[in-house]
């Protein structure tokens, strides 16, 4: 039985270019394309404040969930931005990610990081 194959989208800039141009963009035809049977955005630094407060940026989250795309918040990011509630209000999985990124990083899963 073979490997899903998984990608992991670090997303820590804030520019909506890039979130628009790249990291939507790509993740969202990488499952469409089935180039990754999974891909996972992680919502990291001044991104959780974009997400928060961009309704722009919400379409686009909610565009790429609804292509089976997971999207994952950092807790500690969103608490000093002061935006966990509203993370939380959007559906979005906000959890402590230094640790779980770590163990990302150590098995030598793919992971992208803009």
């Amino acid at each position: 039985m073979s490997q899903k194959s998984k990608l992991n989208i670090l997303w820590t800039n804030a520019d909506l270019i890039t979130a628009e141009k790249m990291v939507f963009m790509y993740a969202v035809n990488a499952m469409r394309q089935n180039w990754w049977d999974e891909v996972t955005i992680i919502v990291w630094g001044a991104t959780a404040k974009l997400v928060a407060e961009n309704k722009g940026v919400q379409i686009l989250i909610n565009d790429a969930r609804e292509e089976g795309i997971h999207i994952s918040a950092c807790r500690s990011c969103a608490g000093q931005l002061g935006v966990v509630d509203s993370l939380e209000a959007l559906g979005l999985e906000v959890i402590y990610w230094g640790e779980p990124l770590t163990e990302l990083i150590k098995a030598d899963e793919k992971l992208i990081t803009i």
